[in-house]
């Protein structure tokens, strides 16, 4: 086992936060971070962490107003507190605790974001991870739509230890598969651990490999710890990741093939080329990704 075990690049701290609308406090793990850039962990584009932030009541809901995207899919994982979610194709919902939302924009859609109104109303706690999956060229024009995955519809399986599981949200952990429609192959599972249960995840070595500490402590491969808030980028020598939890832990792991496509990025949009940017906002400004009110 030892021999396969994936090398550890880099155990990274969260970068200091910035607002995403008034409702969002986000620390950018990538593509900001330079140990990780625009492509070292493709087709993950981006990774906004909201660490545990408490939110004071308010009667308006805080969050991010009405704004378009294009040729990606955005992955929001609720951890603390509820976000709504209305969109340009007719979807709205709220992801509460331990729900995910997985939204394709696709050939474009407009949506906004808000803290739920009760969960606004009574303030609390507040942790969400947002991602930005990168569509291949083939599937970047694709009809926008949108998955409710609720915790209680994900893949759990149960651990040797007979309390610690591990979530499946998409891709497939001990034979088991998770529910998430995707478009290129991505794993990501959510591993909520007790104190000292061990855990062995295997990903093909040339897949680009990452985990989020949401909670806790852990000890990667028996080599480096990596405490809450931090991420772990591993390298593309070897396919197995052993976890430890140090004490008890929630670890967001992902894993996917990288897209070696080129990639012009600008905004909302992530496209192939400059000109395809350019007629994304051509297409937002007359009116193509539909309408919703903000």
């Amino acid at each position: 086992m030892d021999n396969n075990l994936k090398s550890i690049k880099a155990v990274l701290p969260p970068p200091h936060f910035h607002m995403v609308g008034d409702g969002f406090r986000v620390h950018n793990f990538f593509p900001s971070l330079p140990e990780i850039g625009l492509t070292g962990m493709s087709p993950f584009f981006l990774l906004d962490y909201g660490s545990k932030w408490l939110v004071s009541p308010s009667e308006t809901p805080r969050g991010v107003g009405v704004h378009p995207h294009r040729g990606f899919e955005t992955v929001t994982i609720a951890y603390h507190g509820k976000v709504a979610h209305n969109d340009s194709a007719g979807n709205s919902g709220v992801i509460a605790e331990g729900d995910v939302q997985w939204m394709t924009a696709g050939a474009g859609v407009l949506h906004k974001e808000y803290h739920e109104k009760e969960f606004s109303r009574k303030g609390g706690i507040f942790q969400v991870v947002q991602l930005w999956i990168n569509l291949p060229a083939r599937y970047k024009m694709t009809p926008a739509k949108y998955q409710t995955i609720e915790n209680k519809d994900m893949t759990k399986v149960l651990l040797d230890d007979g309390k610690s599981s591990v979530e499946i949200v998409a891709g497939e952990f001990k034979g088991k598969k998770g529910p998430a429609s995707v478009f290129s192959p991505v794993d990501m599972f959510n591993a909520k651990l007790i104190k000292g249960a061990k855990v062995i995840f295997s990903f093909d070595k040339n897949y680009n490999t990452g985990m989020l500490v949401v909670d806790g402590e852990i000890k990667i491969n028996d080599l480096k710890n990596a405490p809450e808030n931090y991420f772990i980028l591993f390298g593309h020598e070897g396919e197995d990741i052993i976890i430890e939890a140090v004490e008890k832990s929630t670890v967001l792991v992902l894993s996917g093939e990288p897209i070696h496509e080129p990639i012009a990025s600008y905004g909302p949009f992530v496209m192939n080329t400059e000109s395809e940017i350019k007629q994304a906002y051509e297409d937002f400004k007359t009116g193509k990704f539909g309408y919703l009110e903000d």
